[in-house]
């Protein structure tokens, strides 16, 4: 089993910064996909960004050049950096992680961190 836990989440104004971070325990060393998903109030859960185990990136064109997904295998945590923060980024951010080497993970998720983005 693995266990993901979020942090950094919160209120921002638009064109702000975030930095969301998701540390794995448990079984990380399993893990291969690492990645990010969002679900806005009455909409359905969509990725943001997945990052591979040897940290080749893919990003949703709604975020890229804003949004930056790295990860540190050492210590088992993935980061989001967001730059230009847009109120229509306001959402529950959630990580995720998978065994397998896919654009999508899905095996493991964590509980969530709201980001709203809002003067």
């Amino acid at each position: 089993q693995v266990q993901l836990v979020e942090s950094g989440g919160g209120l921002v104004q638009p064109g702000g910064s975030l930095r969301l971070s998701c540390a794995a325990s448990g079984s990380s060393f399993s893990i291969n996909t690492m990645g990010w998903y969002r679900q806005a109030p009455g909409k359905q859960r969509v990725l943001v960004a997945a990052i591979s185990s040897s940290r080749l990136p893919n990003y949703a064109d709604s975020v890229k050049g804003r949004f930056t997904i790295s990860r540190d295998n050492a210590k088992n945590t993935v980061y989001l950096q967001m730059n230009s923060l847009k109120p229509e980024d306001t959402a529950v951010y959630y990580c995720a992680a998978d065994l397998g080497a896919t654009l999508r993970p899905n095996d493991y998720w964590g509980q969530g961190t709201q980001v709203t983005v809002s003067s």
